[in-house]
């Protein structure tokens, strides 16, 4: 099989959408601290572009949870293989994601965390994917509603490769 790319958001449009959604947050959290929450690995690179672009005391969290292993599609089974190493409680925590597909993973960790007992918890997304959605997720900040395509880069991977692109493609698959 050979893997071809299409490009569907430009760097450019991703660094405009970026600092828009930076905006929105600032002025949703006025004078409180911010906790992101990355969703490993694919949240990371867009966390860290969003975490630069807010300009207040922002803390960076990490989880990692999986639903995909090297499939282009969600099992269902979804594990935490990291949780957090410190407590939420009474904390404004925003999960940032990469995509939200199906709508599982993070309906699932969504109620974990309120368990945890924080002033406030958000969802942000780089890319929305909603004919896909399987379970209810309320996004609060979306970057991109995307068609029912499988994508990469900006963190997104297929078995591991593509994250580093600093656009976002569309991967598709040629007999040889």
């Amino acid at each position: 099989m050979i893997e071809k790319l299409q490009t569907l958001i430009s760097k450019e449009k991703l660094a405009q959408r970026v600092s828009e959604i930076a905006s929105e947050i600032e002025r949703d959290y006025q004078g409180k601290d911010i906790h992101f929450i990355c969703v490993l690995k694919g949240g990371v690179v867009f966390m860290a572009d969003l975490a630069r672009a807010v300009h207040q005391n922002v803390y960076l969290h990490f989880m990692d949870v999986s639903s995909y292993g090297d499939s282009t599609e969600s099992s269902g089974n979804i594990k935490i293989l990291m949780d957090l190493d410190e407590s939420i409680k009474d904390k404004h925590v925003i999960i940032v994601e990469d995509i939200i597909d199906s709508g599982r993973t993070l309906s699932v960790l969504k109620k974990v965390l309120l368990s945890r007992g924080p002033a406030s918890l958000r969802i942000c997304t780089l890319l929305d994917k909603p004919d896909r959605r399987v379970a209810q997720v309320d996004i609060d900040y979306t970057g991109f509603k995307i068609p029912d395509e499988f994508v990469v880069g900006c963190g997104l991977d297929y078995a591991q490769k593509y994250r580093n692109l600093d656009y976002i493609g569309i991967l598709s698959f040629e007999e040889e």
